[in-house]
C-alpha cells in the first residue's frame, strides 16, 4: 500500500534563515541599484581617459614612424637618382673604351708594337710609339675609372636596397600603429555611448567649466616669456584655442599635442622635430617647474608622450586628447617631467 505521509514542514529556525537570506539579497540588490550608476559613470570616465592616454602615446609613435618614412623615402629617391646618373656615366665610359678597342682591332691582327717596329720611317716609328704609350695610359686610366664607378654603383644599390627594406618595415609599423590608435578610440567611443544622455551632458558641462576656469587663470599671467621666439610661439598657439585634437594632425585647423607645439614654433621661425620625445631635446632642459617661462615646452608622463606650451601662472596651453579642443589647463592635472627652453 502506498504511503500517505504528510511532507515534513520546515522548522522555525530554517524559515528564519531563509527569510534573513532573502531579505539580505533584496537589500544588496537595492543597494547595488543605487550604487551602480555612480560607480559605472566614474569607471567609464576613468577607462575612457586611460584609452585616450594610450591612444595619444601610440599617436606619438605613429608620428615618429611617419617622419622616418618621409626621411627614408627622400633618401631612397636620392640614391636611386644617383644610381641612374651613375649608370649613364658608366655606359658612356664603356662606349668610349669600346671605340678605342674597335679602332685598334681595325689596324689588323699584328701587334701594334710590331707594326711600328716594321715601319720604314724611324721618325714616324718614334712618333707613333709615343702616341701608343699615351693611348695605353688613357686606356688604363679609363679602366680604373670604370672599375671605381662600378664599385660605387654596387655600394649605392646595396644602400638603396637596405633603405627600401627599412621603408617597407616602417610602412608596416605605421599600419599597426594606425590600427592600434583606431581600436583604442573606438573602445573609448563605445564606452561613452554606454552613458545616458544625462550623464553625457553632465560630463560635457564639467569639461566646459574646467576649460573656462583654466582660460581665465592663464590669461591673468603677465610673466615675461623665455625668449622672443617663445613669446611668438605662445601667441600663435593662443590663436588656435578651440581647435579640435586630431591624432596625427599638424594644423592649421586641427592638431595633436606635438603637432600644436611644432606648428606654433614654426610661426616663430623655428623648426622643431615632429614628436614630443624628439622635441624634448630641442633646447635647454628646465628641471624645475618654478623656473619655467611662458612659451617653454613642457613634457608630461614618464615616456614623454605629451607636450604643450607653458602659459604662465601654472597653466599649460596644449592639445589635450581625442575628443577635446586646444585649451589652457592646470599643470597639476598631468605628471610634469621637465621643460625645454628653445
Amino acid at each position: 500500500m502506498a504511503s500517505h505521509r504528510r511532507p515534513k514542514q520546515p522548522s522555525r529556525a530554517r524559515v528564519s534563515v531563509f527569510t534573513m537570506t532573502a531579505a539580505a539579497a533584496v537589500a544588496l540588490t537595492a543597494q547595488a541599484a543605487h550604487a551602480d550608476p555612480q560607480t559605472s559613470k566614474k569607471s567609464v570616465k576613468e577607462k575612457v581617459d586611460k584609452l585616450y592616454e594610450d591612444a595619444e602615446a601610440a599617436t606619438e609613435k605613429y608620428n615618429g614612424a611617419k617622419e622616418k618614412q618621409a626621411k627614408l623615402s627622400k633618401e631612397v629617391e636620392n640614391l636611386q637618382d644617383s644610381v641612374a646618373r651613375g649608370q649613364e656615366d658608366l655606359n658612356r665610359m664603356r662606349d668610349e673604351l669600346g671605340s678605342v678597342a674597335t679602332a685598334q682591332y681595325r689596324n689588323g691582327g699584328i701587334d701594334p708594337s710590331v707594326q711600328l717596329f716594321l715601319s720604314s720611317d724611324p721618325d714616324d716609328y718614334l712618333d707613333k710609339a709615343s702616341a701608343m704609350d699615351q693611348l695605353s695610359t688613357k686606356q688604363a686610366s679609363a679602366l680604373k675609372k670604370i672599375q671605381a664607378k662600378q664599385r660605387l654603383l654596387a655600394q649605392q644599390r646595396k644602400e638603396a636596397s637596405g633603405k627600401l627594406k627599412d621603408l617597407s618595415e616602417t610602412r608596416t609599423e605605421l599600419g599597426r600603429k594606425k590600427k592600434e590608435i583606431q581600436a583604442k578610440l573606438s573602445q573609448a567611443q563605445g564606452l561613452l555611448n554606454s552613458m545616458t544622455a544625462k550623464e553625457k551632458a553632465k560630463l560635457a558641462a564639467q569639461q566646459k567649466k574646467a576649460e573656462n576656469k583654466s582660460s581665465q587663470q592663464a590669461d591673468m599671467s603677465d610673466v615675461k616669456a623665455g625668449s622672443g621666439r617663445a613669446a611668438a610661439a605662445l601667441a600663435a598657439a593662443k590663436t588656435k584655442i578651440g581647435s579640435p585634437y586630431v591624432w596625427g594632425a599638424t594644423g592649421p585647423s586641427s592638431f595633436d599635442c606635438s603637432g600644436l607645439t611644432s606648428w606654433a614654433y614654426q610661426q616663430a621661425g623655428v623648426s622643431l622635430p615632429r614628436t614630443s620625445q624628439a622635441q624634448a631635446n630641442a633646447g635647454t632642459r628646465i628641471s624645475s617647474q618654478s623656473q619655467l617661462k611662458p612659451g617653454d615646452l613642457v613634457l608630461f608622463y614618464g615616456d614623454l608622450h605629451h607636450i604643450g606650451l607653458y602659459a604662465g601662472n601654472g597653466q599649460v596651453l596644449h592639445a589635450p586628447k581625442p575628443g577635446a579642443n586646444v585649451r589652457f589647463e592646470a599643470m597639476g592635472n598631468m605628471p610634469f617631467q621637465f621643460g625645454v627652453r628653445v
